[in-house]
């Protein structure tokens, strides 16, 4: 640190407690007797005048000039550091010849050195190093002055050759230059040597020079315009994505079912299904786990709905349990309010209040949304790439096999189509195969295969997976609402299945809600009353053949045990016989004889007459009669007189 200082130089820093002149400066020494201290010196060189010790001055002088020394300091190296960074980065930018010229150089420099230590003068050494090394001693000087700008440690970078910019071969008018790269740098895409054909013969027409040549124009672009840029400009943002690294994410520190991911994938077969004319490409929806890569849960749909999504989560929470996170596609049918309603975190639609809660929301999952047409975002797809080879160009599907373009259909293509039933039992044995497989080189499961990787995972003591109550196993079912019992029995009809449970007989003719599974309509449905209040799970009548004995016997004998319980609940609900009854209400007391009743005459009597007093004969039984006797007449021989019916007696 600098520790003397002439009054002008003092003056020129402004320091505090002091004057700010070289006059009012020397005026203060003499008060302070600065003169007379052995702090003062003479100043050597011309000019002279005295220079003053930093101790003669107030502790906020000395405090300033140690800040601001220290500041200039670290200022010098910073600029010492940058210029020695910029130095190297040169250097390092050299081809390795230029890099072989530096080291020629640094050794020619190091020679002069060797002999000017060994006593021989620097004008002998640089005359023998330059017959040495072929050079002249006009270039070793050369050398040697740039090697003295730079520490001994920098030499070989600052020994590196200068060149001459790539754009200043390259000048060209301002006008023409703009031209050129706005022609060039279009999604269009055009070729460089036509966009310089447009602009030179513009620029002849316009007068605008210097235009240089196409190849000098070229490097410039490549020198100005990087390649991210160009590829922005010409092939999109989509393409220009790829020029920066992927991420990679670490699956080590997840566990077997805890992060799962969802997608659907078009398979590349022709199925025919009864209900079209035509075959049709069924789509695969799937779930796999993120940590071991396994196919957890899967189906085939006609196309990717919100009620095929609903099934499949419900398939992998019966079989696996419930996921903490869950990575859905952004698609219509995944974001469903029905699949994720309520959630805050939506891509599509508006969040309302009223809205639904979706089974993803119900079920506790934590959503996360994929990017769109972002393939890096869901690790199943590269599960489709070998679900593609595996399902489609199997053996199996030789003929009804689409090709994954338009222009890639095979030669055999619509040749035939498989059947729904047998291509579900094709996809699940390529499913299974694609689980089963070792040697899988992922981090988590270091060649063993996806099953062996998730079954490891899910025994350890680690990994706690949520499981399903009974009352959410009916989540994902399908609703149908406003199926009516049948009167009697309160049976089920539905999609030509008859269900029944003893609970449904108190909702005989009553509209009910069934909650189903659509590809297991033989599996029990559960049954809800309209305010969605469970009422039983009904099991799937199957029908009998019309001379089995044994099916005839079998639903006698539960017909049977159906009526004898309802007996026993019947009894045991029924605590009191009549008789018991009767003694109850008549306890304490018993029952008095009734009095006979005396006839109350009315005020106005009238005398009763022979007809009112005769009884008269019902009409049925005088027909009776007469047509008694007209049989006994035939019987006697004189039906052939027909004699004249008698009239009542009150028509005498």
């Amino acid at each position: 640190m600098k520790e003397w200082f002439t009054s002008t130089e003092l003056a020129e820093a402004k320091l505090p407690d002091m004057p700010g002149t070289r006059r009012g400066i020397e005026q203060f020494g003499e008060r302070q007797g600065w003169r007379t201290s052995a702090h003062v010196r003479k100043r050597a060189g011309r000019g002279g005048g005295f220079e003053y010790h930093i101790s003669l001055l107030p502790n906020a002088a000395q405090a300033r000039l140690k800040v601001g020394h220290f500041e200039a300091e670290h200022k010098q190296d910073r600029e010492a550091a940058a210029a020695r960074k910029q130095l190297w980065a040169r250097y390092e930018a050299l081809s390795k010849p230029h890099k072989e010229a530096c080291e020629r150089r640094l050794k020619a420099l190091l020679k002069v050195r060797e002999m000017i230590d060994a006593g021989v003068t620097a004008r002998t050494a640089f005359e023998v190093v330059s017959k040495m090394e072929g050079v002249s001693q006009r270039v070793l000087y050369y050398w040697q002055s740039l090697a003295d700008k730079a520490p001994r440690a920098d030499w070989l970078a600052a020994l590196a050759p200068s060149f001459a910019s790539a754009t200043r071969a390259a000048e060209c008018h301002e006008d023409a230059w703009k031209m050129l790269i706005s022609d060039y740098l279009r999604p269009e895409r055009p070729a460089f040597s036509a966009c310089y054909r447009r602009m030179a013969k513009v620029a002849k027409r316009e007068g605008w020079t210097p235009v240089p040549g196409e190849r000098s124009l070229r490097r410039r672009l490549e020198a100005e315009v990087p390649r991210a840029e160009q590829v922005i400009a010409r092939d999109g943002k989509e393409k220009a994505k790829a020029l920066y690294p992927a991420q990679r994410r670490s699956r080590a520190g997840l566990h077997a079912m805890q992060v799962v991911n969802m997608d659907g994938h078009k398979v590349d077969v022709f199925v025919s299904v009864p209900w079209a004319k035509d075959p049709t490409r069924m789509y695969l929806i799937a779930i796999q786990d993120v940590y071991s890569g396994k196919i957890v849960a899967w189906r085939l749909s006609e196309a990717e709905t919100w009620t095929a999504v609903r099934l499949v989560i419900g398939d992998m929470v019966e079989a696996f349990g419930i996921p903490d996170d869950m990575v859905l596609d952004n698609g219509r049918a995944f974001a469903s309010k029905w699949i994720s309603g309520q959630t805050p975190t939506r891509f599509r639609n508006k969040v309302r209040e009223e809205d639904p809660r979706g089974l993803v929301t119900t079920l506790g999952i934590n959503l996360h949304w994929s990017l769109p047409y972002s393939g890096q975002s869901k690790p199943i797809e590269r599960a489709w790439r070998d679900l593609a080879e595996l399902i489609g160009k199997h053996p199996f599907c030789s003929g009804a096999y689409t090709g994954n373009k338009p222009d890639a259909k095979p030669e055999n293509y619509r040749e035939r189509a498989i059947p729904l039933d047998e291509f579900k039992a094709h996809v699940a044995a390529q499913i299974a195969e694609h689980n089963a497989q070792t040697g899988r080189r992922a981090e988590t499961c270091k060649g063993r295969s996806f099953d062996e990787t998730f079954e490891e995972s899910l025994a350890k003591p680690t990994s706690i997976v949520r499981w399903p109550s009974a009352a959410q196993r009916s989540l994902w079912l399908l609703a149908s609402e406003g199926i009516k019992a049948s009167k009697g029995n309160g049976m089920i009809h539905f999609q030509k299945n008859r269900y029944w449970s003893p609970e449904l007989t108190q909702y005989a003719g009553k509209k009910v809600t069934i909650r189903f599974d659509p590809d297991n309509l033989h599996q029990p449905v559960r049954i809800y009353d309209l305010q969605d209040r469970l009422i039983c799970d009904a099991n799937c009548i199957d029908d009998a053949g019309f001379l089995t004995m044994g099916e005839a016997r079998r639903h006698n004998r539960t017909r049977s045990e159906f009526t004898r319980a309802n007996k026993a609940a019947l009894a045991a609900k029924k605590k009191l016989t009549a008789r018991e009854l009767g003694e109850i209400i008549y306890r304490g007391e018993k029952p008095e004889a009734p009095s006979p009743v005396e006839p109350q005459r009315p005020v106005v009597t009238r005398i009763a007459t022979v007809p009112q007093m005769k009884p008269r004969q019902q009409e049925d039984e005088i027909d009776f009669e007469e047509s008694f006797s007209r049989a006994m007449s035939m019987i006697r021989g004189d039906s052939g007189v027909i004699k004249f019916p008698k009239g009542k007696a009150s028509d005498a």
